[in-house]
């Protein structure tokens, strides 16, 4: 087993601000815009883009939460037991601008599943996905992201691993090969 740095702590600093700034960009204000990460690792990434908005950006108001997408996974009866994660939306969805937010692109079924699961809460008006890595050669459905930090070419055999300095002690973003 090998593996490869792909993004240090700094790299992945500039990308958190990056996204940020294209997130102001497109929604200025927020008042009609809602973050949404998707559990359970895309609530790290969501959680840090928020604070960058608010802190040093001063966005006044940013709605935040968090999406379990257990039981909408299409994998979900196939022998392994899924551990369910909390949801967390205390706002309404309805006729809002839903971004998305998740840690690695890899088949698209995590965001696919988030789609059925987002529809409990009411019916946006648009849906974005914003995702650190966009693994591009490993799509099984035709899902792309509107926000990218870093698009990675990696094989089947290869993991992409995202390590938070809140879990994992630095920002880090490696390749891994069994």
């Amino acid at each position: 087993m090998s593996q490869k740095t792909l993004l240090t702590s700094k790299e992945v600093d500039i990308i958190l601000h990056r996204l940020a700034c294209q997130l102001i960009e497109n929604h200025l204000d927020f008042s009609q815009t809602v973050l949404i990460g998707i559990q359970p690792r895309g609530v790290f990434l969501a959680n840090r883009l928020k604070a960058i908005l608010v802190t040093e950006y001063k966005v006044p108001e940013v709605k935040l939460g968090f999406l379990d997408i257990t039981f909408f996974r299409d994998d979900f009866r196939r022998g392994e037991t899924l551990e369910a994660n909390k949801t967390q939306i205390d706002f309404l969805v309805e006729g809002k601008k839903v971004i998305f937010i998740d840690d690695v692109l890899y088949t698209g079924r995590s965001i696919n599943a988030a789609l059925q699961a987002i529809q409990s809460f009411g019916r946006p008006s648009e849906v974005e996905l914003l995702v650190l890595i966009d693994r591009r050669f490993s799509r099984h459905l035709p899902i792309q992201p509107d926000y990218r930090g870093r698009q990675v070419d990696a094989i089947n055999n290869e993991k992409v691993v995202v390590k938070w300095e809140a879990t994992h002690g630095e920002d880090l973003v490696e390749l891994i090969t069994k």
